[in-house]
């Protein structure tokens, strides 16, 4: 039996197992830096499986690291699990979580016979914090080789574009006052937030396609009789690279200010979370992963084929500016239903989900034995 139909059998050994922990997953989201249950399952399979697991990890109470392997080169294969508000697993993480863990146990066996390691990293926060960032800093990634990670979609693409992002809470402070009896007496802090909203949609028609401005109230007055003296928000910013990052956030910043002295308010600036970088796609990698696709009945397709103003955000593009790594999509028929709809979360769970989950586990498992078995560890391309 050859090294693929090897760490086949590996998966299909655990497949249900790894079904049944995604539905669960779907039944139980937890949202980001709280996924307590999701990570104590993730552990318990992994540790079932003759990992060696370090559970919390790098200092966040929901990280893990999941190694096997003694010596030679290590592959970090990255899990999250992080739910969003209100609509659950609408990004899909459940297959993420389930797919790393797939690759993990399947090449586990031969890690030692082709002088490998396998690290499956758990990386909470995705969708609001940034978790990877952390373990970044914490050191989670040095002297890796490389790192990898699948993500479903409507469409599966091996290359996709990620837009940088920074998340950012604006406050306005104003003045109260009864609405009614004096409202001469306030300073709307409401107001100074619908000027905001009102430039950003009207600098919208100046913005480049790949330029991304949306933002939400959190806190929007006590009473409809109170001038409302505080209003926060948050807001994301995203460009297509690092430096038109920074001027979007010039641009944003400034029509905050000017919504703020037009209205007699004062306005504060936070960042909320990390600064997530645009990815970098490792070619080798990429072509290989898209091989095994094809391998599995899967056609990958290409960014340059696609519209990059249709693209997310995501912190495993700083992964990629640290170690060589993949992100690819792998593509579900959801009927139209897109990332971030209850429809898209729905459909994590049905046959079709399921098959994203198998063929990423042994597309990212069989691009690591190609790797490995060929000894191309030195053809990746550092960032």
């Amino acid at each position: 039996m050859d090294l693929k139909q090897r760490a086949l059998a590996a998966f299909e050994g655990v497949e249900a197992e790894l079904k049944s922990i995604s539905h669960w997953m779907y039944e139980h989201p937890e949202p980001a830096f709280a996924e307590f249950a999701s990570s104590r399952r993730l552990v318990e399979f992994l540790s079932g499986q003759g990992f060696a697991v370090e559970y919390p990890a790098y200092g966040l109470d929901t990280a893990f690291a999941a190694r096997i392997g003694t010596s030679g080169p290590e592959m970090i294969v990255c899990a999250e699990y992080d739910a969003l508000p209100g609509v659950g697993h609408a990004c899909g993480h459940n297959i993420i979580a389930t797919a790393a863990l797939g690759a993990g146990v399947a090449v586990a066996g031969l890690a030692d016979e082709l002088g490998f390691r396998i690290t499956v990293l758990g990386t909470p926060a995705e969708e609001a914090r940034g978790g990877k960032v952390d373990l970044i800093d914490a050191g989670a990634f040095a002297g890796a080789a490389a790192s990898m990670m699948i993500h479903p979609s409507p469409e599966s693409v091996v290359d996709p574009v990620a837009l940088a992002i920074k998340h950012l809470a604006v406050t306005f402070r104003g003045k109260d006052a009864h609405a009614a009896a004096a409202p001469w007496e306030g300073i709307n802090a409401l107001d100074a937030f619908v000027q905001l909203y009102m430039n950003v949609s009207t600098f919208r028609q100046q913005m480049l396609p790949t330029d991304k401005l949306h933002g939400i109230v959190t806190h929007g007055g006590d009473a409809p009789n109170i001038i409302p003296s505080r209003i926060e928000s948050e807001w994301y910013v995203r460009a297509l690279t690092k430096d038109r990052l920074a001027y979007m956030l010039d641009r944003f910043t400034a029509m905050a200010e000017a919504a703020a002295r037009s209205t007699g308010c004062t306005v504060e600036f936070a960042q909320s979370g990390h600064e997530y970088e645009d990815i970098l796609t490792e070619p080798l990698m990429a072509e290989l992963f898209a091989a095994n696709c094809a391998a599995l009945g899967r056609t990958m397709g290409r960014a340059k084929d696609r519209p990059a103003s249709t693209a997310g955000s995501t912190d495993m593009g700083n992964v990629s500016h640290v170690v060589p790594a993949i992100h690819p999509m792998i593509g579900m028929d959801t009927k139209g239903a897109v990332n971030h709809q209850p429809e898209f979360a729905a459909h994590t769970i049905t046959p079709d989900g399921d098959q994203a989950m198998r063929d990423g586990a042994l597309a990212m498992a069989w691009t690591i034995l190609d790797v490995a078995e060929g000894k191309r560890w030195g053809e990746l391309q550092r960032p």
